[in-house]
């Protein structure tokens, strides 16, 4: 009795797997003949069955299912998604049984499934379709995971996008992962120009001395990406608005690549956001050290110190900032503004006078201040105009200078300019 219980069980079960082989081939047919409607329908179909398979047919399934969906690399996003899982499906499956069948007809299809993720990558950059070329480089990732070099690429287009949560998700599989960019590179002198060549491989870069067209070959390993990955990660927390992710990840950074100035610049604006002024000075004043003819950096102080109240040290920085570059509009703008804050302070005082012969000649001393005040702002406002013709604030300034000074035909002009620049506006 035991005997025929069993047959019947094994009857039963082949039975059973005659269905599972059935729908498969359906599946097959259709890959082959590049329909891949019917393919993803059979496939549906199959999906039923699934728990009955052994690892073998699950392992076949899965590899089928994702040639189905992946279409020869025309299925949309979320098809093409679900394939790179069920790829993954097989491989695990097959890892785990030791039966590597399907796996190795995998690792021949993703050559053509890296070219094509790579293509569409590349193409879609130069569109500046920054989603869509992180999402491809990402799936070149996915398919051969020793490409590091691939979310590397994802995550830098991920950023130009602004798509910073994508962004930040790669980086940080880079960290943990290890990687560190670090590449060698095969050079070589060329002999007619003295020019250095980079070769894409010791074999082509040895024939070349050997041909007596270059010599002093040498390799050079690339700099490591480490420091640079760990400042992304800190500069998308400051986009996403996470000053303290931001400080801590830039801390990071400083440990990777000390002395970076871009590193001391991004610290320094969180700094600035949170309110810790001083630390944003001391931190600018450092990357000034780095790179001491930034004159943006030093027009930063300016106003810095100005909204301190700090008017001597705002003008040695402007001052600065003006020699550095004598088109520097803002810091000119900036500068005769300082000048002409002075005015309140005297007219207050002007007006506290009272009437004796001390107090009118206190008063037309500063009278005289007030007037000087005015022909210091000029030249830094005129000279604005010179790179900045249409530069309305400027003029307007100067409109109204003219006026208190009564220098009434620049007043006039300004005037007339000043209607000019509206009217075009």
């Amino acid at each position: 009795m035991k005997k025929q219980l069993v047959l019947g069980l094994a009857l039963m079960l082949s039975i059973f797997a005659f269905p599972q082989k059935k729908e498969l081939k359906v599946v097959e047919k259709a890959i082959k003949s590049s329909n891949y409607a019917d393919a993803k329908s059979a496939i549906k179909s199959a999906e039923s069955l699934l728990s009955a398979m052994d690892d073998k047919t699950k392992a076949k399934f899965y590899f089928l299912k994702g040639k189905a969906l992946y279409a020869n690399g025309s299925g949309n996003d979320a098809d093409i998604t679900e394939a790179l899982n069920s790829f993954k499906t097989v491989k695990d499956i097959e890892t785990k049984s030791g039966k590597k069948v399907y796996t190795a007809q995998i690792d021949v299809l993703k050559v053509s499934m890296s070219n094509t993720f790579i293509q569409k990558a590349s193409d879609a950059l130069e569109q500046k379709q920054y989603k869509i070329s992180a999402t491809n480089f990402d799936r070149a990732f996915r398919i051969s995971t020793n490409d590091t070099l691939y979310l590397f690429n994802s995550a830098s287009v991920a950023v130009l996008g602004k798509n910073y949560e994508t962004a930040l998700k790669s980086y940080k599989e880079l960290m943990e992962i290890g990687y560190t960019g670090i590449t060698q590179e095969f050079m070589a002198t060329e002999i007619e120009s003295g020019e250095e060549t980079f070769f894409p491989n010791q074999v082509i870069r040895d024939i070349s001395v050997k041909a007596g067209t270059h010599e002093k070959s040498r390799n050079v390993k690339t700099k490591s990406k480490a420091g640079e990955i760990a400042k992304n990660v800190a500069l998308i927390y400051i986009e996403l608005g996470e000053n303290d992710k931001a400080i801590e990840a830039i801390e990071a950074a400083k440990a990777l690549s000390p002395n970076d100035f871009n590193l001391l610049v991004s610290e320094a604006n969180i700094r600035y956001k949170v309110g810790d002024i001083d630390k944003y000075k001391e931190l600018v004043e450092e990357a000034l050290n780095i790179n001491p003819n930034n004159v943006e950096l030093l027009f930063n102080l300016g106003v810095v110190s100005a909204d301190q109240k700090d008017v001597e040290t705002a003008k040695k920085y402007y001052i600065k900032a003006i020699e550095l570059d004598p088109t520097y509009a803002k810091a000119k703008m900036n500068m005769a503004a300082l000048i002409l804050e002075q005015e309140q302070d005297i007219i207050d005082e002007m007006n506290g006078l009272g009437s004796s012969a001390a107090d009118d000649k206190r008063y037309d001393e500063l009278k005289e201040n007030r007037q000087q005040l005015f022909k210091d702002a000029i030249p830094y406002l005129t000279s604005i105009l010179d790179v900045e013709p249409d530069n309305l604030s400027a003029v307007k300034t100067l409109r109204n200078i003219y006026s208190a000074i009564d220098d009434i035909p620049n007043f006039k002009a300004m005037k007339a300019r000043v209607e000019e620049l509206e009217n075009q506006n």
